[in-house]
């Protein structure tokens, strides 16, 4: 039965949040958002201009002189209350994730956990920040090495997580003491005004956290703009690479998360129910709109027939729906661009010489016709130098290759110049120390198919997957967000003539 897919009511006009107040963009330029599984507009994003993020970086500036002297153990407390506010108000943020971004209920939920974990983390930032000392390092004279913020920071987020990529940068900028501006994708803008209503009763001070909705002239002018210290982005290859170069250019940190093209190495010992079953959870979840996304199965040796029919047959009994349906297991792609796009590359490996062994080019949904969705699809061999084998997809593909020895599957999943995430199947744990020490990847994942670091562990891409030096969460996020200063100093013995 169809659910409503009109129920959750959405301002028409979305805001920006500026020095605590809510503010009506002055740009006239706006984006439709739309619901992936029906194509129906469900409010409208203003494309905000450079003077609208000066205004909120200027506050953001002006606010983080008091927010750097708070104490630490006071900073935190903001994000205790967000964690508890996030807890109480999951299922209404997460039925927002699936109207604007189409995931499943399940999916939603599963992200703003994640997200949640990231909050929880940065609540140990009095720990967390601590510096280090030596007494005596000449006779007497000590030295001290300290850890202050930025100053105000910026992260630019993309449309695939709309609620926890923001909270992989939020906590650790505002724990360590700076002032945070948010450029949510206008794809799913919602998600962001329901993070931030959040916000605002957690009780943050004024021009702390900033909201402003844009487009890409927005991002530049983050880029461009001398008081903002860092940027921290999510997206394609290309634009993580670009905006990598202008914020660097301008003096700027950067962390910069950009594409992937995630392989899993089954080899014949590995248990093909339980390895089937995970694949089609990594390569179809989220309708493989994930940067940790499995997309290319690489079989060794024998039994590769059992293998695809394992594959096959899991991907074929995955309900394809909207994501508050009962039952449904993958929803719709973003947008119908993305949709042709997919199909496009689909067709693409076809006449490169795959094998098509399940279609889910023209899938339909009963009840949505107008949504933009795919069925799984699964191709078999797939040229590894050929377009499928070496573009992103960022949809519900799945390329096989084969390989006779784990050797060879090693250098096919290093010939890639992604390098965000690679897996092994396997009984054997000779195998897995070999594989885990020689593939070229920044998250591996051993009988896994989703290696998503918890929140105690920086999320690690490797390659044209990122462009930085520290990571995102955890110990990475502390130190990206703060300087450190050495203090060296002497006092001389005078007390005793004093007192």
């Amino acid at each position: 039965m169809r659910t409503d897919t009109t129920a959750q009511a959405f301002d028409t006009e979305l805001l920006n949040y500026v020095d605590g107040r809510w503010v009506r963009s002055r740009s006239t330029e706006r984006k439709a958002v739309r619901n992936p599984a029906t194509a129906e507009t469900l409010a409208e994003v203003p494309l905000s201009a450079a003077g609208e993020v000066d205004a909120a970086v200027s506050a953001a500036a002006a606010a983080f002189r008091d927010w750097r002297a708070t104490p630490v153990t006071e900073r935190v407390q903001p994000l205790f209350r967000l964690k508890a506010l996030l807890e109480q108000e999951i299922d209404d943020v997460a039925r927002t994730i699936v109207m604007e971004c189409g995931k499943t209920f399940a999916e939603a939920k599963g992200e703003i956990r994640r997200g949640i974990e990231n909050v929880e983390v940065a609540c140990g930032a009095p720990t967390l920040m601590q510096g280090t000392n030596n007494e005596d390092v000449a006779r007497g004279i000590d030295e001290h090495m300290i850890r202050q913020p930025l100053g105000v920071v910026a992260a630019v987020t993309p449309f695939n997580f709309p609620a926890m990529i923001p909270l992989w940068f939020l906590p650790y900028a505002v724990a360590t003491g700076n002032a945070f501006v948010l450029k949510p994708s206008e794809r799913v803008p919602l998600t962001s005004q329901a993070l931030y209503r959040l916000i605002e009763r957690a009780g943050f001070p004024d021009g702390v956290l900033s909201l402003v909705n844009g487009g890409r002239d927005t991002v530049e002018a983050l880029c461009d703009h001398p008081a903002v210290r860092a940027i921290s982005l999510v997206g394609s290859t290309p634009v993580a690479r670009a905006v990598y170069a202008r914020a660097t250019a301008a003096g700027k940190r950067a962390q910069c998360q950009g594409g992937a093209k995630n392989p899993a190495v089954i080899l014949p010992d590995a248990d093909l129910e339980m390895t089937g079953r995970i694949m089609a959870d990594s390569a179809f979840g989220c309708a493989g709109q994930r940067c940790l996304a499995t997309s290319v199965a690489i079989t060794v040796g024998p039994n590769r027939d059992a293998t695809l029919d394992a594959l096959v047959s899991e991907a074929s009994e995955r309900r394809v729906g909207f994501g508050l349906d009962e039952g449904v297991a993958m929803g719709p792609l973003i947008t119908a661009e993305s949709r042709e796009r997919v199909r496009g590359l689909v067709d693409t490996g076809v006449r490169e010489g795959g094998r098509l062994l399940l279609d889910g080019r023209e899938g339909e949904v009963d009840g949505y016709a107008n949504g933009y969705f795919l069925h799984p699809t699964v191709i078999d061999a797939v040229d590894p130098r050929g377009t499928l084998g070496t573009t992103e997809v960022f949809g519900p593909v799945l390329s096989v290759m084969h390989a006779d020895t784990l050797d060879e599957a090693i250098a096919l999943v290093n010939a890639r110049s992604f390098g965000n995430q690679a897996c092994l199947f396997t009984s054997s744990g000779a195998a897995a120390r070999a594989f885990r020490h020689r593939a070229d990847a920044g998250n591996i994942g051993i009988n896994l198919g989703v290696a998503a670091p918890m929140a105690f562990f920086p999320f690690s891409g490797w390659n044209d997957s990122f462009f930085g030096d520290l990571h995102a969460q955890a110990s990475h996020g502390v130190e990206f967000y703060t300087q450190t200063k050495v203090v060296i100093e002497r006092w001389p013995d005078t007390w005793s003539r004093t007192f």
